[in-house]
């Protein structure tokens, strides 16, 4: 069993509260934009994986790939910053999700809050919002979930607050 704790679109901002959210997850996952100084704190906190986000600098894009295709448990999980959701993939995406094949596919960008069932490929989305201060979202979120062998469960939305704060 693999506790995740799924971050996106940080913007150079990493709340305090993230760490203690995130304190039994196994691994955290961020789906792009991380901004300055955000690496080294996640990866001083637990096992890190990425992509970078358009926002991110050089330093970021030679530390994390566009896209990473890996394996967690027996869950095939594609992650990309820029992806669209069902049935709106962008065009690349959607080649990159007929090539891999992924049971989970993770995206940012959109700082919109999305958790869903992609019936016609067999695969979940998700998306956790935005837990920065930049952008146009009212409120910062992030996902807890649990993948147990196939199994993806015990998804839960965490809210952070207004941007704000």
């Amino acid at each position: 069993m693999t506790r995740i704790g799924l971050i996106s679109d940080t913007h150079g901002f990493l709340d305090e509260a993230v760490f203690r959210h995130f304190a039994n997850c196994d691994e955290v996952w961020h789906a792009g934009d991380f901004g300055p100084d955000v690496t080294e704190k996640l990866e001083s906190f637990k096992p890190l994986k990425g992509v970078y986000g358009n926002i991110d600098d050089a330093s970021i894009r030679h530390q994390f790939p566009e896209q990473l295709v890996f394996t967690c448990e027996g869950v095939k999980v594609m992650m990309r910053h820029i992806g669209g959701s069902p049935p709106k993939y962008n065009p690349e995406t959607r080649k990159e999700l007929a090539l891999h094949q992924p049971q989970l596919f993770i995206s940012g960008h959109s700082h919109i809050l999305k958790v869903i069932y992609d019936e016609k490929i067999s695969c979940l989305h998700m998306n956790p919002g935005a837990a920065g201060r930049q952008g146009w979202h009212k409120v910062r979120t992030l996902i807890r979930f649990v993948i147990d062998g196939t199994d993806m469960r015990e998804c839960e939305v965490i809210e952070l607050g207004g941007r704000s704060r």
